[in-house]
C-alpha cells in the first residue's frame, strides 16, 4: 500500500521490549495500517494510514493491554451559526487521523475533542477548524508536555522507590541481619521470637506486593492470563513464588517436607524495590535521552511583540498568526519564522544550523525561530507558525528518526518475541531439575534457583539497546547541523563505501562567475553581454545569473527579450531586437548546425583551468564563448581528503564537459567522475556507482537532485537553516558546509558502533547469567545466586545499556566549521 498518511502515537504499558513486539502486533492486526513500528524507549508508536480510524487503533491496544495515551482539549469556535455550521466543524476534526472523538456546542460556541496525542496537538485541530472556514483557538488544553510527563513519571517513580524501601528495610535487617551481624539472631530470639519476626516481615512484605509492586500484578497477571507474558509477568511470578513459599512456611509448616521451613520474604521485597529502583533510574536516563529535543522545542520563546492596528503588544506565541508584523529588539530571540520588512541586524543562527558566525539580515531576508538577534532591532512579518515553523519541522524530523527500526535490532525483535516464553520454560526446567536432583532442602534450593532465572532473565536491556542510542545519537547530530530525517539511514550510512556528489552548489559555491569572453565576430563585449543577458534574463539557471551580473558590472543597458525557451541541459533559445540567440553549450551548438571550430582553442583552454565554455551565437553564426566558474567551497577538498582517510571512496556527478570536470576532481581529490550527465541522467549514474562500489551515499542541493538523492542509498541534502524540508532526503545537512557530511558519517558509525554494544551487554548478560541463576555453578562452588543479586544485576544491566547510550551526548563533530 502507498499514500498513506502518518501518524505516531503514544503507547501506556511498555515495560519490555517484549511489549512493544506484542503492541506491534495488535497494530498489525488493524485493516488499513502499514509500517508499524512501536519504541519502548521513547513509548511511542509510528505507522501509515491507509483506511484506518483512530477509534480502530485505540481499540486494538487497549485489547492488548497496552492503550494509546489520549487527550481530551476544548477549543473555542467562532463562526458558528447553525447546526450544519457544528456538522462541518465536527467533519473537519473527525477527518484528523488521531481524533477520536469531537464534539461542537453551537450554544456555547466550544468544541471538545478527543484525540491520540504523537503527531497531532491542539495547533493541529486548531489549524484544521480556521481552514474549514470557523476561526478557533485553544481554550483550555489538559494535556502536558513529554518533558512535564517524564518529570512526572520519574517524580512517581522516586516515590515507588521510598515507599518500598522503607518498607523493605525492617524486613532486610530482621532477616539477614541475623546472618551478617554477631549476635543479632539471638536478640530476635530473646525478644519478638523468631514467628514474630517472620509475622512482621510478612506484613511489610505484603504491603510492599500490594501497594508500589502492585503495578506488576496490574500489567503483568493480564499478560500472563492471555497466553503473552512479559517483563512484569517475570516479576510478578517471582516474588509471587517467594512470598506464597514463605506464607506456607509461616502459616502451614506441616504442608512442606521436613527441614524446608524457611522464609524469603526479604529476596520479594528486595527483587520488588531492587527493580523499582532500576527502573526510576531508566526513568531518569530516558529522559535525559530525549534532551536535545526538549532544548530545540525550549529555543522558542513564548511570546511576541506583535504589531496590530498601530499598537504593539506583547502575545503568546501560539496567538501569533501568518501576516503579522513582529518587532525585535537587540539581544532577543527570534519568536517565529518570517522575512525582514525593516532594519538590519546579524543573527545568531547556531542552534539551527550548528555555523557559529553570526548571519547579516536586511529586508526580504528569511529569519527562523528560536535564533538570536545581535545589536540591531529588525521587524519581519510571520510566514509561519505552529506545526509549519523550520523548529517544529525539525523536531518533528528528530521524532520520526527516533521512532525508526534500524535492521540491526531485527535480531533483538526476534529473540525477545519468545524470550519471556523461554525464561518462564527455563525456570520451571530448573525447579524440576532441582526437585529431581538436587541436595536437601530440595525445595528451598528448586525456589532460590526458579525465582532467580525468572528475575534474572528481564529483557529490558534488550529492548533498551537500540532506541536509546538512536534518540541520543539523532539528538546530538541535531545539535551538530545534521538532521537524520529516516533512522535507517543512521545504519545505511555507516555501510557506505562511496560518496558521490553533485558539482554545483554542493562542491562548489554554487555561484558561478564570467571570468574570460573570448569573440569569433566583429561585436565587441559589451553588445555580446547585452544581447545574452536579455536572453538569459528569464532563466533560473545560476550561469544566467553570471552572465547578468557581468553584464550589471558593466552598466550596459539591457533590452527586454521577445521570445525565450529553455532546453534542459544544453541551454537557451531567445530573440531579442530581431536577433536569434542560441546560448549553451557545444551540445546545443551541434544541435543547432552551428560551427564552433573558430573558438575551439578558447573552448579547451577554459576547459583546461576547469571553467565551464558558454557559447553564444548570434542569427546562426558563433560569436563568443563565455568562460564561467564556480569557485568550489573552502572545505570542500578537506571533506573529500576526511572520507578517504576512512576508507570511502568519492565521486563527482555533473552535466560539464569532460574536461572541466576532470580539472574540478583533481583539484580536490576525487576518484571518479560522471561528466556530461544530464539532469534526468543523474538517476543512471547513481545507480551506475551502486552496482560498481556497492552501498552510495549522494550529496545534492536538495532541489534539482531529488531524483539522485531518491535513488541512492541514503540521500544527504545540502539545506540551509531556513528550508530543512526536503523530502528526497534521508540525511539534511542545516548548514551548506559539506563537513556535515563526514560529521554524518561519523555520528552514524559511533551511533551504531554504540548500538552494537548495548545489543551485546544486554545479549551476553543473559546468555551468561540465566546459567548462574539456574545453580550450573552449584556443584563447584556450593553457592547459588540469590533472587536479591539476581533482581539488582537485572535492573543494572538496563542502567548499563542506557548510560551507554548516554555517552552520544559528549560526542564531538569530527570536522570543525570554517566559518
Amino acid at each position: 500500500m502507498s499514500g498513506g498518511a502518518g501518524l505516531r502515537i503514544e503507547v501506556q504499558g511498555l515495560s519490555c521490549a517484549g511489549c512493544a513486539g506484542r503492541a506491534e502486533r495488535a497494530l498489525s492486526g488493524v485493516p488499513g495500517l502499514s509500517d508499524i513500528s512501536v519504541n519502548f524507549a521513547n513509548g511511542q508508536a509510528h505507522m501509515v494510514l491507509h483506511d484506518a480510524r483512530a477509534t480502530d487503533i485505540a481499540r486494538a491496544l487497549r485489547a492488548a493491554n497496552y492503550p494509546a495515551r489520549e487527550e481530551t482539549i476544548s477549543l473555542t469556535v467562532s463562526g458558528l451559526s447553525c447546526a450544519s455550521c457544528v456538522a462541518r466543524a465536527e467533519a473537519a476534526l473527525n477527518a484528523l487521523p488521531a481524533v477520536l472523538e469531537a464534539r461542537v456546542n453551537l450554544a456555547n460556541g466550544t468544541a471538545y475533542v478527543r484525540y491520540l496525542p504523537g503527531s497531532t496537538d491542539a495547533g493541529v485541530l486548531v489549524r484544521a477548524l480556521t481552514e474549514a472556514g470557523y476561526p478557533s483557538r485553544m481554550k483550555d488544553d489538559h494535556g502536558e508536555d513529554q518533558a512535564a510527563r517524564r518529570r512526572a513519571e520519574i517524580g512517581q517513580a522516586r516515590r515507588q522507590v521510598w515507599t518500598a524501601g522503607l518498607l523493605t528495610l525492617p524486613v532486610f535487617a530482621l532477616e539477614m541481619g541475623s546472618h551478617v551481624i554477631p549476635g543479632m539472631h539471638a536478640l530476635i530470639m530473646d525478644t519478638i521470637g523468631m514467628t514474630t519476626s517472620w509475622l512482621v516481615q510478612f506484613v511489610l512484605t505484603t504491603l510492599v506486593l500490594i501497594w508500589p509492586g502492585r503495578q506488576f500484578y496490574r500489567l503483568g497477571v493480564p499478560a500472563l492470563l492471555k497466553v503473552a507474558p512479559d517483563m512484569n509477568s517475570l516479576v510478578a511470578l517471582g516474588a509471587s513464588a517467594a512470598w506464597a513459599y514463605s506464607t506456607v512456611a509461616l502459616f502451614l509448616p506441616a504442608f512442606l517436607p521436613q527441614g524446608s521451613s524457611a522464609v524469603y520474604f526479604e529476596a520479594a521485597a528486595v527483587i520488588v524495590t531492587l527493580i523499582l529502583t532500576g527502573r526510576w533510574l531508566e526513568a531518569r536516563a530516558k529522559g535525559r535521552t530525549g534532551a536535545a529535543i526538549q532544548r530545540l522545542i525550549g529555543l522558542q520563546p513564548r511570546t511576541a511583540r506583535v504589531e496590530r492596528k498601530g499598537n504593539i503588544t506583547d502575545l503568546p506565541i501560539e496567538e501569533v498568526a501568518v501576516g503579522d508584523i513582529i518587532h525585535l529588539r537587540p539581544g532577543e530571540k527570534v519568536a517565529i519564522d518570517g522575512e525582514v520588512v525593516e532594519g538590519s541586524s546579524y543573527i545568531d543562527e547556531s542552534m539551527i544550523t550548528g555555523e557559529p558566525a553570526p548571519v547579516a539580515k536586511g529586508p526580504s531576508d528569511a529569519v527562523v525561530g528560536g535564533t538570536v538577534n545581535g545589536a540591531g532591532a529588525l521587524s519581519f512579518r510571520a510566514t509561519a507558525v505552529g506545526h509549519d515553523t523550520v523548529l517544529a519541522q525539525i523536531v518533528s524530523m528528530i521524532e520520526e528518526a527516533q521512532g525508526a527500526k534500524l535492521p540491526v535490532q531485527a535480531l533483538a525483535d526476534r529473540v525477545v518475541r519468545i524470550f519471556v516464553p523461554v525464561v518462564i520454560a527455563i525456570a520451571l526446567l530448573t525447579v524440576a531439575v532441582w526437585l529431581i536432583l538436587g541436595p536437601q532442602p530440595v525445595l528451598t534450593h528448586a525456589l532460590v534457583a526458579g525465582v532467580s532465572v525468572l528475575i534474572i532473565a528481564c529483557p529490558c536491556a534488550m529492548g533498551l539497546a537500540t532506541p536509546t542510542s538512536i534518540m541520543v545519537g539523532t539528538g546530538r547530530a541535531a545539535e551538530l547541523g545534521v538532521l537524520f530525517r529516516k533512522g535507517e539511514a543512521l545504519q545505511r550510512l555507516d555501510e557506505a563505501q562511496i560518496v558521490a556528489f553533485d558539482k554545483t552548489g554542493t562542491l562548489t559555491r554554487g555561484k558561478p562567475e564570467v571570468t574570460r569572453i573570448s569573440l569569433a565576430a566583429e561585436q565587441t563585449e559589451d553588445d555580446i553581454l547585452r544581447l545574452a543577458s536579455a536572453a538569459q534574463s528569464k532563466s533560473e539557471h545560476p550561469i544566467a545569473r553570471a552572465i547578468e551580473d557581468a553584464a550589471a558590472r558593466r552598466g550596459v543597458d539591457i533590452p527586454q527579450a521577445k521570445t525565450f525557451q529553455a532546453i534542459a541541459g544544453h541551454g537557451i533559445i531567445a530573440e531579442v531586437e530581431g536577433h536569434a540567440l542560441v546560448i549553451g553549450s557545444a551540445r546545443l551548438m551541434t544541435r543547432e548546425a552551428i560551427e564552433t571550430g573558430a573558438l575551439t582553442d578558447a573552448a579547451q583552454s577554459l576547459a583546461a583551468a576547469g571553467q565551464t565554455a558558454i557559447y553564444i551565437a548570434i542569427d546562426g553564426k558563433l560569436a563568443a564563448v563565455f568562460g564561467v566558474a564556480d569557485a568550489v567551497k573552502p572545505t570542500s577538498r578537506a571533506v573529500i581528503e576526511a572520507l578517504h582517510a576512512k576508507g570511502i571512496k568519492t565521486a563527482m556527478i555533473t552535466g560539464d564537459s569532460t574536461a572541466t570536470a576532470q580539472s574540478i576532481a583533481q583539484e580536490l581529490g576525487i576518484d571518479h567522475v560522471e561528466a556530461e550527465v544530464l539532469p534526468d541522467g543523474k538517476v543512471a549514474a547513481v545507480r551506475a556507482l551502486q552496482e560498481r562500489f556497492g552501498v552510495l551515499a549522494f550529496v545534492g542541493d536538495g532541489i534539482n537532485d531529488a531524483p539522485a538523492l531518491a535513488q541512492a542509498d541514503v540521500g544527504i541534502a545540502v539545506g540551509t537553516g531556513t528550508d530543512v524540508a526536503i523530502e528526497a532526503a534521508d540525511v539534511v545537512l542545516m548548514s551548506g558546509d559539506l563537513i556535515g557530511v563526514v560529521n554524518a558519517l561519523d555520528l552514524s558509525h559511533r551511533t551504531l558502533r554504540n548500538i552494537r554494544q548495548n545489543l551485546f551487554w544486554a545479549f551476553a548478560y543473559n546468555a551468561a547469567l540465566i546459567p548462574v541463576a539456574a545453580g550450573v555453578l552449584y556443584p563447584a562452588t556450593g553457592t547459588m545466586l540469590s533472587p536479591m543479586l539476581a533482581a539488582g544485576a537485572m535492573a543494572l544491566s538496563s542502567v548499563f545499556v542506557l548510560s551507554n547510550a548516554l555517552r552520544l551526548k559528549r560526542l564531538h563533530p569530527a570536522m570543525e566549521g570554517t566559518a
